[in-house]
């Protein structure tokens, strides 16, 4: 059969072995493909594995062979899901694969920005020392408040490592999640974002992208924020209004923010909406790297390659991700508890 996977640079060499190895004909397209090159490689598929690439309706719609789509990775924004249903294609993710793991990447980055890391680092590279001044005075974790945006998976592991690891106070705000449920983990529910926000040393975004999040932290919640606070997000860029956050940190509304995800990726030094927050002492700027680690990656591996030969097989596709998206599904799938 043939199979199409997309974005090309994130390097999969087990999965598309693997593939290769059972007989099936792959075609391997880059980041940035065109819809009109993605059409032409596609109209005959069987199979489309994509991490960033939009699946759109046309695309769909051109590939009458097309059995499923497997993203693998996460997040599901860029795939035209009620269009895959219309048209019998089973659409799964991978979503367990690297819940610890961007966890661990968002700590990291509260971590750096709380200590002044990389400004400190970036002195030390250029003059040697750093002497202990105003400028270069940092903040405890410890008693601070964290407020985390989405107590999913990865929202609940972001919880642990800040409450029980450090001894910060963590709130969160996750309009799905019981009061009760929050405080077995040691979290305290909050029921206004503006209020998460305002409360907030450390504000960190956990949410999954759709249409009730998109936009979410916009001028006013950012207004809301303390000027001492930071803002982490490893998400999905679009939950945040952009424009607003660099005008948030020119201007001095917040300290700063460690940032994994853009709402238009990759990111580059000149036109486009951050561009001027490049060299920015008190910002991070990361890749979307935070889910890339050998263990995460051979997981993610494993699994994707079992929803591929589900789909192959004719077997139904194991979806295990709870976003209702992926549960109105009532073809070729079966779903966990």
């Amino acid at each position: 059969m043939k199979i199409v996977r997309t974005d090309c640079e994130l390097r999969t060499p087990k999965l598309d072995a693997a593939l290769v190895s059972a007989g099936h004909d792959l075609v391997l397209l880059p980041d940035g493909v065109s819809e009109e090159d993605l059409l032409d490689a596609t109209h005959d598929a069987d199979l489309i594995l994509m991490c960033y690439t939009p699946i759109t309706r046309r695309v769909i719609e051109n590939a009458p062979r097309l059995k499923g789509i497997v993203k693998y990775g996460v997040g599901i924004d860029a795939i035209d899901i009620p269009a895959a249903i219309d048209a019998g294609v089973a659409v799964v993710n991978v979503p367990e694969y690297a819940e610890e793991t961007v966890a661990e990447g968002a700590f990291a980055l509260l971590i750096a920005l709380a200590k002044k890391l990389t400004a400190l680092n970036t002195h030390m590279t250029a003059e040697g020392w750093a002497w202990p001044e105003p400028t270069w005075m940092g903040s405890d974790i410890a008693g601070k408040t964290v407020g985390i945006i989405g107590l999913g998976k990865i929202g609940r592991s972001m919880a642990r490592m800040a409450g029980l690891g450090f001894r910060a106070n963590v709130i969160a705000y996750s309009p799905h999640t019981s009061a009760e449920e929050m405080a077995a983990l040691g979290v305290t529910k909050v029921e206004h974002l503006h209020d998460l926000m305002a409360q907030s040393d450390f504000v960190t975004i956990h949410a999954v992208l759709n249409n009730d999040t998109r936009g979410m932290i916009g001028e006013a919640e950012l207004q809301a924020m303390k000027p001492s606070a930071f803002l982490i997000n490893v998400s999905r860029g679009a939950i945040v209004d952009e424009a607003a956050l660099v005008r948030a940190i020119c201007e001095g509304w917040i300290a700063g923010a460690g940032l994994d995800v853009f709402s238009q990726e990759p990111l580059t030094r000149t036109g486009h909406r951050m561009s001027a927050l490049y060299d920015h002492p008190n910002v991070i700027l990361s890749p979307h790297l935070t889910f890339y680690t050998e263990e995460a990656m051979q997981r993610l591996e494993d699994e994707a390659l079992e929803r591929c030969f589900e789909v192959l097989e004719g077997r139904n596709v194991l979806v295990k991700s709870h976003d209702p998206r992926l549960r109105a599904q009532v073809k070729g799938v079966a779903f966990t508890v």
